[in-house]
């Protein structure tokens, strides 16, 4: 029997859900044919793709272990991080933009999410939906996950853009941006200096190999609107996956010339 798919108009390209064979209630969100999120319905706290778990660990620090939150997801795919906000922290309240309406559905319908959910989805371009979100609306975690590779949206990978997403933010949240990467990091580096422009503190995150910019991979750059706090490096670099490296400050600065 074929595995659900749905074409997405907007890019043209259909996604796919395949079951796990490796891990029962487990599925792998594909689209092009390449993989974009992997789901494990029965434990929505596990967290397989090493990426979304080191947003996941920084998404750890902003409260007090089961504290409820508010999120702001930007890109969703299968909203991976949506369910383990609702397992790890019940009660939260989070928002989730996509571009591909025909995706969300998609989604949504083979995959639902842990009862309690409170998720209110929006359709459209990241930036302008950001901007259309009530203004009394503050989040304690933005995440952004739409680099996909060396090619970015210009209007998203810019430091005006990453202004307006920290005007969003509660005064201990944090932004947290996933950028995939070709050997020589020229977008981990535009993207650092353009989280730089915009916020007081930023890291980067990663597999310690990854900071070598010899290989390809994805790097979390973390955006405060204040200091750094003290202890979160040792406590993102304790949590995994192994083996980890944070840099901030004069260490990034270095990194990205």
């Amino acid at each position: 029997m074929p595995s659900p798919n749905r074409f997405l108009r907007t890019s043209g390209v259909h996604a796919v859900i395949d079951p796990d064979p490796w891990h029962a209630n487990a599925f792998v969100l594909s689209i092009d044919n390449a993989e974009q999120s992997h789901v494990n319905l029965a434990q929505p706290q596990e967290v397989f793709y090493e990426y979304l778990r080191r947003i996941a660990n920084a998404i750890d620090l902003v409260k007090p272990a089961g504290e409820p939150i508010t999120a702001l997801h930007l890109g969703a795919g299968a909203l991976t991080l949506a369910r383990y906000i609702q397992a790890t922290r019940p009660g939260s309240i989070q928002h989730a933009v996509e571009l591909e309406r025909e995706l969300l559905d998609f989604v949504l319908e083979q995959l639902p999410l842990p009862a309690g959910t409170d998720l209110t989805s929006h359709v459209g371009d990241a930036r302008e939906e950001l901007a259309a979100l009530p203004a009394d609306l503050t989040f304690d975690v933005v995440i952004l996950d739409i680099f996909s590779g060396p090619e970015a949206p210009a209007h998203l990978a810019c430091a005006d853009f990453y202004r307006e997403a920290a005007a969003v933010l509660a005064p201990e949240g944090i932004l947290a941006v996933n950028v995939g990467d070709e050997p020589g990091f020229t977008l981990v580096t535009s993207q650092t200096h353009a989280l730089q422009e915009a916020m007081d503190s930023v890291a980067a995150y990663g597999t310690s190999m990854l900071f070598s910019r010899r290989y390809p991979g994805n790097i979390i750059l973390l955006g405060k609107n204040g200091a750094w706090p003290e202890g979160w490096a040792q406590q993102l670099v304790a949590a995994g996956p192994h083996p980890a490296t944070v840099m901030t400050g004069v260490e990034l600065d270095e990194l990205t010339g």
